[in-house]
């Protein structure tokens, strides 16, 4: 079964609708994504508190005495009443409005449009359907947090993206236009401002000191139904996930729907640790798997968007992916840890430093990378000039290189074109399970490639590790490889484990593959 992850496009590939059920849902489908908000009714919530509070007032609350019921069972669960009366009022619902422009295949949305591909997809009536010409707005709504008492509130950039309109409602019903600062796509953090004084504010907290199975706080507005308050404990931190490579998220099993994105994420103590921002969903709804930003990370973004917006990066110019078990026991690593370099920019910073594809980062500056995200979200962290020491594995030690840190120039991306594979006439390494041959000039041209061997079938080992035809055999085991000779020869040295460095499309990566 298919599943996806849900943000700014929080719909699942499988999802089914029913007609009258898909306008009730989509009237409600907000932060996540861009939908059109439910106006029902609110129900009033406490008269906005101070900003600043007793943390220990708070943790003590958590831990009330138990009931004569929980008495007997031994535990005692957390009472968040307290926190959420502090900290709840300075949670505001966050309303846009994006004007729809016309289009041809789907009234009211234009092909741009993040809910245009939606409908057309899942064949749900548009909102205008039938009215052709006419231009309704599109509606979303969302969550954020007051963060200083002049105005400043942090969200998420899919929550405000593209809005003409924004509008922050506070619990005690009042209402602000607001004006976006800033929003960087790549943290998915926003900031936006009202003109207010004195407003309730939210503490903020250290997400480097919360631990797995340590209980959390979400506040929000879920489905429109505003200041609403689910809890849950910490899965996981340092959580990479696809697609984002610039965020050590914190997963909870707190649940989080359409409409609790920009919403913040507290510990017991009322602090806040995490920015609310996905999910990941068979259904397009909750299943148990949430996902937060780091507030440490927010924070370093909302300064920079403030003061220039626009969020500068480090980089050092390698393209990176996590170490498995096999990949480790290929490498010699004691364990799967570290970051495999894949890849490595000609002439970037990495380079000129000497580090090369098959390298394992395993720190930065003495910092320990466990997996390959951490890298990522250290070095984007950096500013551009500094020095930084890697501590690598090659050729079954540790070395250590220093890198000049650049900065992270956003560049569209040039995918090279390659041709279909032509009929196998190549030789097939069987302990591998490929049949390859060589590239001709011009195909080598074309795909942008150093390598010289193009795979044509796969079987055995290589089809279980997922190898494709059109991919590009670079090198196994850190070595590289120009002829069909030179791979069967590398293949029979490698052992049970293997290695193996391709090329598919624009991207480098090793695949692992474990032989019979």
């Amino acid at each position: 079964m298919n599943t996806s992850w849900e943000s700014p496009r929080l719909f699942s590939k499988q999802a089914r609708w029913r007609p009258v059920a898909a306008c009730a849902l989509l009237l409600a489908l907000g932060a996540c994504s861009r939908g059109f908000s439910a106006q029902s009714g609110r129900a009033e919530a406490p008269p906005p508190a101070g900003g600043s509070g007793d943390s220990g007032m708070l943790a003590a609350a958590a831990a009330q005495p138990a009931t004569p019921a929980e008495a007997g069972t031994g535990r005692a669960l957390p009472d968040f009443s307290q926190l959420v009366e502090h900290y709840g009022p300075a949670v505001v619902n966050v309303e846009v409005v994006e004007k729809a422009q016309s289009s041809g295949g789907v009234p009211g949305l234009a092909p741009n449009d993040p809910f245009y591909d939606f409908f057309r997809r899942f064949g749900i009536p548009t909102p205008d359907q039938g009215q052709q010409g006419r231009q309704a707005p599109v509606r979303g709504a969302g969550s954020g947090f007051i963060v200083n008492s002049d105005g400043y509130i942090l969200t998420n950039t899919h929550v405000v993206a593209n809005a003409d309109e924004v509008t922050v409602r506070l619990t005690d019903r009042r209402e602000f236009p607001a004006k976006v600062i800033g929003a960087d796509e790549r943290t998915d953090v926003a900031v936006i401002k009202i003109n207010g004084t004195n407003l309730p504010i939210v503490k903020l907290g250290d997400p480097s000191r919360i631990r797995p199975g340590q209980w959390v706080l979400a506040i929000g507005s879920p489905f429109g139904f505003e200041n609403s308050a689910t809890a849950g404990i910490v899965s996981a931190t340092a959580r990479s996930v696809p697609g984002e490579n610039y965020v050590p998220f914190i997963q909870t099993d707190v649940p989080v729907n359409p409409g609790n994105s920009g919403g913040p994420l507290f510990n017991m103590s009322g602090e806040v640790n995490g920015i609310n921002s996905q999910i990941f969903s068979r259904t397009g709804g909750f299943m148990g798997v949430s996902f937060a930003i780091p507030i440490d990370v927010a924070r370093n973004v909302e300064e920079q968007l403030i003061k220039t917006g626009h969020v500068v990066r480090g980089r050092i110019g390698v393209t990176i992916q996590d170490v498995n078990a096999q990949l480790a026991e290929s490498f010699g690593l004691d364990r799967p840890r570290g970051a495999l370099v894949s890849s490595v920019e000609k002439d970037g910073p990495a380079a000129r430093a000497g580090v090369a594809p098959g390298d394992v980062i395993l720190a930065v500056d003495g910092r320990p990378i466990d997996r390959y995200g951490e890298l990522s979200s250290q070095i984007a962290g950096m500013r551009p000039g500094a020095d930084v020491n890697l501590a690598l594995w090659r050729s079954g030690k540790e070395q250590n290189l220093s890198v000049k840190v650049a900065e992270l120039k956003e560049q569209p991306q040039n995918v090279a074109y390659r041709s279909k594979p032509k009929q196998p006439a190549g030789g097939q390494p069987s302990a591998l399970g490929l049949t390859v041959r060589p590239l001709e000039p011009r195909e080598k041209e074309q795909a942008n490639t150093q390598g010289s061997l193009l795979v044509e079938e796969v079987s055995g080992p290589a089809q279980a590790a997922e190898i494709q035809p059109g991919d590009i055999i670079l090198g196994i085991n850190g070595k590289r490889v120009h002829s069909v000779k030179e791979l069967q020869d590398a293949a029979h040295a490698a052992g049970k484990n293997v290695a193996l460095l391709i090329q598919r499309e624009d991207a480098q990566i090793f695949v692992p593959l474990r032989l019979p």
